[in-house]
């Protein structure tokens, strides 16, 4: 009777602990999910300052995927688009949040700025678990994305000799980080690659199709 009576005690703890616990999850699921909206949303103004309203960019997702996996961006994914608008209503440019998997330590997720003639407008990292003093440099030390800011290229290449300063397209590796600055440049140069097409509405959906 006692091993009865233990597993009903048991059991009946495990069921109330599992209700407590999806009660929480209720009343906290929905302020968490507020909070990164927020956090999202104050990213793009962040990178995009000279905005006075962000629109979503309809996206085809397949078309997306397809040049993601073109350009070899199988760890990298967009994950949205938006277009930075004037107080006019005019386009002044994109941005976009990205999340890279190659991290040391996981997810990075940043949201980026790019004005209409290719210029990096601005970089906000929202999540990163990289080593403190290292990887997380990437976010604590502005002079890394700096490197970033202004340039105008197709594609970023990391280096770890200190010569990134002589050229646009060269980013000097995070001392100590190489993987997490690798991820980070690859991400980024994810975001180039997709501008691209959204410039030439490649990935652009209308009425449920891309315009080719």
């Amino acid at each position: 009777m006692s091993i009865v009576k233990d597993t009903i005690a048991i059991t009946a703890i495990t069921l109330v602990a599992g209700l407590a616990l999806g009660v929480v999850q209720d009343i906290t699921a929905d302020p968490i999910a507020q909070q990164q909206e927020q956090s999202k949303q104050e990213a793009y103004k962040a990178v995009f300052e000279d905005a006075d309203s962000f629109e979503v960019y309809d996206v085809d997702a397949d078309a997306l995927a397809a040049n993601l996996a073109e350009n070899n961006f199988n760890a990298q994914t967009i994950n949205e688009i938006m277009e930075a608008k004037d107080a006019s209503g005019e386009t002044i440019g994109y941005a976009l949040n990205v999340t890279d998997s190659e991290g040391y330590g996981g997810d990075i997720q940043f949201t980026m700025g790019i004005q209409n003639d290719g210029t990096l407008n601005g970089i906000s990292i929202l999540s990163i678990s990289e080593t403190a003093g290292l990887g997380m440099r990437a976010k604590t030390d502005p002079a890394f994305l700096a490197q970033f800011n202004g340039a105008s290229v197709d594609k970023f290449t990391v280096v770890k000799d200190g010569t990134g300063s002589s050229s646009e397209d060269k980013i000097d590796a995070i001392g100590g980080s190489t993987v997490t600055s690798k991820a980070v440049t690859k991400g980024i140069n994810t975001a180039l690659a997709v501008f691209k097409e959204l410039k030439s509405e490649n990935v652009k959906t209308v009425g449920g199709a891309s315009i080719e």
